[in-house]
């Protein structure tokens, strides 16, 4: 049913979705679909609005094929043959306003349904933009044994825990017998041309104040130097897996390549940095 004010609310969808099989595209929608407006000549809102009190993205199992030090990048499409699929979203906070330089590690198999375990095909991470917003360039993951098609991701907002979820599509036959597989968690797809195009927000347990945008993490300037407590880690460094800083008097190596930004000290991220 519509708010007063003429919004549809995620939950609306997911809940039809749930019903006929498949998420329908609403131009002029709910928060999930607020960047769908594109196609209509209007300029899509900043921060879409939340109106029925979201809640957090439910967790997933990892699964058996997770690995770490992914290589930092948006596009998988050259990895190998199949559907091009464009998923686009935005990462926001428990006041639906957006997180930016929240850490996004995206994983799946191949045309096939093989998961690449000795390299990183069809592996990558990325962060969201000043707007919350992420975008990921990549093909629809095959089939394989017992599980119907999805997309793991794991997120983290700066300084927050990490969540380990899965993405999946609507209208699969397999989604009625998966038994992991959650409609609350089915992104909206949609044909364009020869690219699948889906969409899906997540919502991280990060309190906020309604209409005050989350913080942006901003790494320093060249020049203007930043010390941490006793340590070599410093925002805006560029670090590579298996570096090796300290702070605060402990030993940290790199997981995954990034940039440095204030927010990400070594503590506060354990999908960057490991202590050793």
């Amino acid at each position: 049913m519509p708010e007063p004010d003429g919004m549809i609310s995620r939950k609306t969808v997911l809940k039809a979705a749930a019903v006929l099989g498949a998420a329908p595209l609403l131009v002029g929608g709910g928060v999930a679909l607020a960047r769908e407006q594109a196609g209509t000549g209007r300029t899509p809102e900043l921060t879409p609005d939340c109106h029925d009190g979201d809640a957090p993205t439910i967790e997933q199992t990892e699964g058996p094929y997770f690995k770490p030090d992914s290589p930092l990048r948006s596009s998988m499409v050259d990895d190998g043959p199949g559907t091009r699929l464009v998923v686009s979203g935005y990462v926001f906070g428990l006041a639906c306003r957006p997180i930016s330089g929240a850490l996004l590690d995206f994983w799946q198999a191949d045309d096939s349904g093989t998961y690449d375990n000795s390299g990183y095909t069809f592996r990558g991470h990325q962060f969201s933009d000043a707007n919350g917003a992420f975008k990921l360039d990549t093909i629809v993951p095959g089939l394989y044994p017992g599980r119907t098609r999805h997309i793991h991701v794991k997120l983290q907002a700066p300084g927050r825990r990490i969540v380990t979820t899965q993405l999946y599509f609507p209208g699969e036959p397999r989604n009625n017998t998966d038994t992991i597989y959650d409609a609350r968690l089915l992104m909206n797809v949609r044909q364009n041309g020869n690219v699948r195009e889906g969409s899906y927000d997540f919502v991280l347990n990060v309190p906020q104040t309604p209409g005050t945008p989350s913080p942006t993490p901003t790494a320093t300037p060249t020049g203007t130097p930043t010390t941490p407590p006793s340590g070599s880690w410093a925002p805006g460094a560029s670090y590579r897996a298996g570096d090796r800083v300290t702070y605060s008097g402990v030993s940290y190596v790199c997981l995954q390549a990034h940039t440095a930004l204030v927010g990400w000290e070594p503590p506060n991220v354990p999908a960057l940095w490991q202590r050793s």
